[in-house]
């Protein structure tokens, strides 16, 4: 089985898509012809705002190469200063010494207050980081402060890598929707809500000489339209390429090189305990085929029993073999029976799930292949497609089945994924999940100091999630970036999506 769109139709989108490019492309093309070095980039995910702080938009400012946070990470998944000097803590209190010539794109000097503020501000925007406007703050001069945290949290110095806790002048961004002034390499020179960014070199960054005179980022969320851009010279490099399309760029060495590296992406499915029992969301379980997703998905995925890889000392955890079989006994022990098309049914009404997902990270891919196995399992699938799955399933809860793509491992530490996904109320615990033990884990997790007991409780949180079949793990992303021969930098060996334009990026 293949993808269903035809090339001409994936022609026909380029065309449509490209055109809506045009002032861009013109732009890109003038100053390439004044010998500048201006990179093309394409992007499956585009912003509606340039506010870093809210939900996950500070991914795609980082991206951009426009903002930074006090903290990153480094290419071997570990936390690193970059506005901040140092750090230093006993867990609760922390002193943090920021760089002396940290600058944001306006001159003017990143100081403690202003980062407070930041901080401040992105609690109480995004409920993922609410947390930060409880924490108690003081500055101590203009480039030192403290958090206190009040209690014992291991992993500040990992959430504040975090690319939502990017530091901008909040002075001078008047209205961050549409205009940013922040410390990154590069600042906006032209910004389409969910469209084409442009971005140019910062005469003014404080980290080093900048390389590119700027960038445009081209939205193409259809992986064909990427692959034919690419191809006809229109961009130089993306990321999250295809097995196909790694296919073809090895075949043409003398025009592109293309890295492969393990990542800490993972695709993963909520199952809807509020809709689905045991036995139904178990038999869901025990169909999917993450080996066999993983053999199709040739290169590009890599199969897993948990949300972490199982080098982690937090990625200890094993699900059940898949055994079709034992999910059809399963649902025929809760009174399902099989009618003449090969479906389960119930008291004449077919047994008829709705798998939701969005067309990007191969999720579209991925569902038509769990429409198959499910199948076979006598399960029928309706497929739901929605551009936004924040802003439609997962914010609602209509699913059965819901497909998502996320960073588990966003910081060398399990307990992020973890809240995220696991903590009652939290964004992604949409399908009902609930067991007080794990919820009394996580609270310790949250708060323990010892690396190996965080190790120890994560594995017995995530196992006990997928002993209750409230989730199914698919498979990790190998982070696969394609570039044209030439270009340089562009974050390739990161294992982190949230990184790719940066000072040292550049192109011949």
């Amino acid at each position: 089985m293949r993808k269903r769109l035809t090339i001409f139709f994936a022609a026909v989108f380029a065309a449509v898509s490209l055109i809506g490019c045009n002032r861009s492309a013109v732009t890109a093309a003038g100053n390439e012809a004044m010998g500048k070095k201006w990179l093309k980039i394409s992007e499956s995910f585009a912003p509606q705002t340039l506010d870093p702080h809210r939900n996950y938009q500070g991914w795609y400012t980082s991206v951009y190469g426009v903002t930074e946070a006090l903290f990153f990470m480094n290419d071997q998944s570990l936390v690193e200063p970059l506005l901040a000097e140092r750090a230093d803590g006993d867990g609760a209190l922390w002193t943090i010494r920021l760089k002396e010539n940290a600058a944001f794109s306006n001159g003017n000097p990143v100081t403690s207050d202003m980062v407070i503020r930041n901080l401040k501000a992105a609690g109480e925007v995004n409920s993922r980081f609410a947390y930060l406007s409880g924490y108690t703050y003081k500055v101590l001069d203009d480039k030192t402060f403290t958090i206190d945290t009040g209690t014992v949290y291991p992993t500040l110095l990992n959430d504040l890598a975090s690319p939502e806790l990017a530091i901008v002048d909040l002075d001078s961004s008047e209205d961050m929707k549409t205009e940013l002034v922040a410390t990154g390499p590069f600042i906006i020179s032209s910004f389409e809500p969910e469209g084409t960014v442009e971005v140019v070199r910062n005469e003014h960054y404080w980290n080093g000489e900048v390389q590119l005179d700027g960038a445009v980022f081209y939205y193409m969320p259809d992986e064909d339209t990427a692959l034919m851009a690419m191809q006809n010279g229109e961009i130089d490099s993306y990321t999250s390429v295809t097995s196909d399309a790694a296919e073809l760029y090895r075949k043409d060495p003398e025009t592109y090189h293309l890295t492969t590296i393990p990542a800490t992406r993972l695709q993963f499915y909520i199952l809807n305990e509020n809709r689905m029992n045991s036995r139904l969301r178990k038999a869901v379980n025990l169909t999917v085929d993450s080996e066999a997703i993983e053999i199709f998905l040739n290169g590009t995925v890599t199969k897993t029993d948990g949300p972490f890889h199982p080098s982690a000392p937090y990625g200890n955890v094993k699900k059940k073999k898949t055994d079709v079989n034992a999910a059809k006994a399963l649902l025929e022990e809760d009174g399902y029976t099989l009618n003449a098309d090969g479906f389960y049914e119930k008291d004449g009404k077919v047994l008829t799930l709705n798998l939701s997902y969005y067309a990007a990270r191969s999720l579209d891919t991925l569902a038509v292949l769990m429409q198959e196995q499910l199948k076979a399992a006598g399960i029928q699938t309706v497929l739901t497609c929605e551009e936004d799955p924040d802003g439609t399933y997962i914010a609602t809860g209509d699913f059965d089945i819901a497909l998502y793509c996320m960073i588990a491992d966003k910081a060398g530490d399990p307990y992020y994924f973890i809240s995220c996904t696991l903590l009652e109320g939290a964004p992604y615990n949409c399908g009902g999940f609930s067991n007080p033990e794990v919820q009394e884990k996580i609270l310790t997790l949250e708060k323990e100091p010892d690396i190996k007991k965080r190790a120890q409780l994560a594995n017995q949180i995530i196992q006990a999630a997928m002993d209750d079949d409230g989730f199914g793990y698919v498979a990790l992303f190998n982070k696969i970036t394609v570039m044209r021969n030439g270009v340089t930098g562009v974050s390739e060996n990161n294992p982190f999506d949230f990184y790719f334009l940066n000072a040292k990026t550049d192109m011949d």
